[in-house]
């Protein structure tokens, strides 16, 4: 079958629907992904998929906005349809951002089933504007806000699909630690990196008691306008820090850390569960409907993490944090094992199911409750009573 992909043009939306595709091209299947220019620039992604940037507007709240945004958005529907009259796909599936919207609209128009998938704990505004329309929406988490009572018998948790190198990282035994070992930690801020990361986490990290200092390796992803301070502010410390704009190599960094501190983006969350990695995660104030605080409460409920708001996120209350989780080396352990215990691994697969299944033009029918370790998903022929 041939399935089109549209996704927005941020690593959140991007990386599960890599995954995604690399796990239908194993199945022979033909892929198409539809994206944004943001999108089409991020490395490492859809490197043997033909890759088509469609127009795309934000809808803002102002009338001349919101204008240009639609004009944009007819723009892209148009060469939409024009791509599907030649690929022909059997389904398409969107993973949210305002790229995905025109996609998804001249899917509807021409009658070819789409599948959104939902990798927040509440539904992007992309995904809210497309579910009645929808044959299926996939969620990442078992309770997702802002959905409508009327969408609810599409869902079906499937988990957010990550690359096979960081599902394979949650089959090999934790980095051994332990009082005179080095510490290792992973600091990111997402596709998009996070200024206050470099201000807070370098001094944070300064404020450690002199043992726990002088046993710290460190890999930081910082923004471009902020990597030279933090640089500064590391030597100034006398911490050995490895310090980039974009980490490429993330299953190899997030392999060999202790802790990641970091941004709680769902992809960000989704790798932490699937490889086993406990964290100190503090959520972005301005994510659209406080997503980020949303995504990170299975996580830190379960022990694998330590939610900081960002208001309170200073290099004191860092630095107590760290220090609670190194000086009981079981702890750092035990964190990774409860992380582990709420991710699903299997996404990639049970996603792609779900999607051949629509593309077949069955109808998806959740049955019984879906397990968080082993996802299990039954479908009903198409026309047969919910």
């Amino acid at each position: 079958m041939n399935f089109v992909l549209a996704a927005g043009g941020t690593g959140g939306h991007m990386i599960p629907a890599h995954a995604l595709a690399a796990e239908l091209k194993r199945r022979g299947h033909g892929v198409m992904l539809l994206t944004d220019a943001r999108g089409a620039k991020i490395p490492a992604l859809f490197e043997d998929v033909p890759v088509h940037i469609l127009p795309a507007g934000r809808l803002s709240k102002t009338p001349w906005g919101l204008l240009k945004g639609m004009r944009a958005v007819m723009a892209g529907r148009r060469e939409a349809k024009g791509l599907y009259a030649k690929h022909k796909p059997h389904a398409v599936v969107g993973f949210g951002g305002y790229p995905a919207f025109p996609a998804l609209l001249a899917a509807s128009a021409l009658g070819i089933p789409t599948v959104l998938h939902e990798q927040n704990a509440v539904l992007g505004r992309v995904n809210r504007l497309l579910a009645g329309k929808a044959k299926a929406i996939a969620t990442a988490n078992e309770r997702v806000e802002r959905m409508k009572a009327r969408d609810r018998g599409k869902v079906v948790l499937v988990g957010n699909p990550v690359r096979d190198s960081i599902v394979r990282l949650g089959e090999l035994p934790f980095p051994a630690f332990d009082d005179v070992a080095p510490l290792k930690l992973l600091v990111t801020g997402g596709s998009q990196g996070a200024t206050v990361l470099g201000q807070v986490v370098p001094e944070g990290l300064g404020a450690l008691n002199e043992g726990l200092r002088h046993r710290l390796q460190v890999v930081q992803q910082c923004r471009p306008d902020d990597i030279e301070r933090v640089r500064e502010t590391y030597k100034r410390l006398g911490i050995p820090a490895e310090l980039s704009t974009y980490l490429q190599d993330m299953d190899a960094k997030l392999g060999e850390a202790h802790l990641m501190i970091g941004r709680a983006g769902a992809s960000t969350i989704a790798e932490l569960t699937a490889a086993g990695r406990p964290a100190i995660l503090v959520p972005l104030p301005i994510a659209t409907d406080d997503h980020q605080t949303a995504n990170a409460r299975e996580l830190a409920r379960a022990g694998g993490a330590r939610m900081i708001p960002q208001p309170q996120f200073t290099p004191a209350a860092l630095a107590r944090q760290i220090e609670a989780l190194a000086d009981d080396p079981e702890a750092l352990s035990n964190a990774a094992s409860r992380a582990l215990s709420v991710g699903r691994p299997r996404a990639a697969q049970d996603l792609a199911d779900l999607v051949e299944r629509i593309g077949e033009g069955e109808a998806p029918t959740l049955v019984g409750r879906v397990q968080s370790e082993q996802p299990a998903i039954g479908f009903a022929p198409a026309g047969a009573a919910a």
